[in-house]
């Protein structure tokens, strides 16, 4: 299996919404953290999220995360 590529070492805070979100997880997309496609040809999916509360958010920039999409500090042992 491919590695994903890592965007950025440290999350994407961000406020969510009540929406479904789709999180890149191969580290590709030109919308980070989200999925713009650019998985397309790889093993990598994104991971669905129905969030269901607003307020902030720390999603996985690093794509290291044990706890996909959430930031966990994986980032700071890359």
């Amino acid at each position: 299996m491919e590695k994903a590529i890592c965007p950025q070492k440290c999350p994407y805070v961000l406020m969510g919404e009540k929406k479904k979100y789709a999180w890149c997880a191969c580290g590709k997309s030109g919308k980070q953290p989200f999925c713009d496609g650019s998985h397309k040809g790889t093993d990598f999916s994104p991971i669905i999220v129905n969030n269901e509360r607003e307020g902030n958010i720390a999603w996985c920039g690093c794509k290291a995360t044990a706890n996909s999409p959430y930031c966990d500090g994986s980032h700071s042992y890359l």
